[in-house]
């Protein structure tokens, strides 16, 4: 029997009206997956979504915790899959996304992080629009964030290396961890495709908390 070649970790607070479809999204993919829930303690529907696919979930909890960066290092770390990711409970990825991300990896053996292009829905009006996404170039991810986190798979390898997520920052922690995993493995991989769809709602971290 073939092993989990991927370790997900899906962070989640009172987001169970998107919990569902994020989890079908995973299960979906053709690759062999670990899939933990780490949820911060939900009051809405939450734990009824979770209970709906316990049995395919590799583990899961829900509790208050330290905030999504704690969160997202705890579950990647219960995991053992040679490659690992996030994807926030309000995203959800297209249909071979992680196929697409691993062959990059494989035929790219020397790239620590593959990522594809990625789309913006707004949960208002149902339109998609591209995200910023560019092939990596160092002088760019200075001037702008031109990796999408939902469209990324990394190696355990460096994950582990580089410490994973700072868990004291609640913001751009993505953004820190582009910036230590390429000065410590060197460019990632970029894939010309879309993989996923980071959902634009009013209660994201972005439209609350922009400034921050």
């Amino acid at each position: 029997m073939i092993g989990p070649i991927v370790t997900i970790a899906v962070p989640s607070y009172n987001q169970g009206q998107f919990l569902d479809a994020a989890l079908t999204s995973i299960f979906d993919q053709s690759m062999p997956v670990e899939d933990f829930v780490l949820d911060g303690g939900s009051t809405d529907n939450t734990l009824a979504v979770i209970e709906k696919w316990a049995p395919r979930l590799s583990g899961w909890r829900s509790h208050r915790d330290s905030g999504q960066a704690a969160a997202i290092n705890e579950g990647i770390a219960s995991g053992t899959a040679p490659f690992v990711c996030w994807l926030n409970s309000d995203d959800y990825y297209l249909p071979g996304a992680l196929e697409k991300l691993f062959a990059a990896l494989e035929a790219h053996p020397q790239s620590a992080v593959a990522y594809g292009r990625t789309f913006n829905l707004d949960q208002q009006s149902g339109k998609l629009r591209p995200v910023w996404v560019e092939a990596f170039d160092a002088r760019r991810l200075a001037v702008r964030c031109i990796v999408s986190q939902p469209g990324t798979l990394i190696r355990r390898s460096a994950w582990e290396a580089s410490g994973g997520l700072d868990p004291t920052l609640q913001m751009v922690m993505d953004y820190d961890l582009w910036w230590r995993l390429f000065l410590d493995f060197g460019p990632f991989c970029f894939v010309p495709e879309e993989v996923a769809v980071n959902r634009d709602h009013d209660a994201t971290k972005t439209n609350t908390q922009r400034f921050k």
